[in-house]
């Protein structure tokens, strides 16, 4: 019997069952194995839907077990807040914050990508970078070759470049320079310059996303 769940948690409600496990040893691995990763992830999800959101991963046993210990989550005012779950026949074992990657929407080639794939395919460290925000866009500028890169919102984008430099500071990379001035004579410049490589104004202009939102 599939005793134990490892279950992502989007604002304190269940979002999705990852996996299921026989043993809590197997579950328990597991679970700190994801919690162990979520550490590295660089660029987290803040947002889905056009609303803050956080998440969680829990350890859940089926059954309410005798040694369980009631658990608890500290709220934004710092108060000890008893976890509950809504479903009948379920216990929470233990719950950890966990970051959840973000992706980017890779206008040229027409699909989502995530942070690592966008480093290590347009940020490599063999020449100079210059990497701007204009609208919802990220905009790589490479040499004489010019990627253009969609998000959620033009806050987005200037947190990814926040996270962005901080990553490159910590790994002591000087090959990128990350510019999140978004005035208006920026925007121009970005505009006219991409437009004369080819890029549609319509898609310059635009301030959101046009790709799938999450579920």
């Amino acid at each position: 019997m599939l005793r134990f769940y490892v279950i992502l948690f989007k604002n304190k409600e269940k979002k999705k069952i990852i996996k299921k496990f026989v043993t809590f040893e197997k579950a328990n691995l597991y679970f700190d194995k994801l919690i162990y990763l979520s550490k590295d992830i660089i660029f987290d999800v803040k947002f889905e839907n056009g609303r803050e959101c956080e998440f969680e991963l829990g350890l859940v046993e089926v059954g309410t077990s005798n040694k369980q210990t009631p658990i608890y989550v500290t709220d934004e005012l710092g108060r000890n807040i008893k976890v509950k779950l809504l479903d009948d026949g379920f216990s929470l074992i233990k719950i950890s914050k966990y970051k959840q990657e973000e992706s980017i929407f890779d206008i040229s080639k027409n699909k989502k990508i995530t942070i690592n794939k966008f480093i290590s395919s347009y940020l490599r460290t063999d020449n100079l970078k210059v990497i701007s925000v204009l609208n919802n866009k990220i905009v790589v500028q490479s040499d004489e070759k010019i990627n253009i890169f969609s998000m959620k919102s033009e806050n987005e984008c200037i947190r990814l470049i926040n996270d962005l430099s901080k990553h490159f500071f910590l790994t002591k990379r000087t090959d990128c320079l990350f510019i999140d001035d978004i005035s208006t004579p920026q925007k121009k410049y970005l505009i006219k310059l991409l437009s004369e490589y080819g890029f549609s104004k319509k898609i310059l202009y635009r301030k959101f996303t046009t790709y799938p939102r999450s579920k």
